[in-house]
């Protein structure tokens, strides 16, 4: 294979890791994932749990289909949601929390994504 090749492989592997963190990117997505991983649930039990509204959690769920993370099966007039790969989403979530123990506040306070001043006072992150 070409040394161009291997680079545009690359670039594209790349591409598509990106796509699958921006799947995880919202808080409302996080806490459906989570919550899936107790077992499946129908829309109104996640809205119920999660204090959400019912268009926001159906949002969020086609995002996480369409990405492949959750998948859907009828009953009756309702359908039940799970984690497609239960085992490998916990993993991956269970690292991204020890490499957020590890860098402490700096997530939170990073200048491009962490959250506002207001959402870290809250929160009990500490700035400057």
């Amino acid at each position: 294979m070409a040394m161009d090749q291997i680079e545009v492989d690359e670039t594209a592997a790349l591409a598509v890791a990106g796509c699958l963190f921006h799947g995880f990117s919202d808080a409302s997505r996080l806490a459906i994932v989570r919550h899936l991983a107790l077992g499946e649930h129908r829309v109104v039990d996640l809205t119920e749990h999660l204090g959400l509204a019912q268009s926001t959690v159906s949002k969020h769920l086609a995002c996480l289909r369409d990405c492949g993370l959750v998948e859907s099966r009828p009953q009756g007039r309702a359908s039940m949601f799970s984690l497609s790969h239960p085992e490998a989403t916990m993993n991956l979530l269970s690292a991204a929390e020890r490499l957020l123990g590890l860098t402490g506040d700096a997530v939170a306070l990073c200048p491009n994504y962490g959250l506002p001043p207001a959402a870290t006072a809250v929160s009990g992150v500490r700035h400057g």
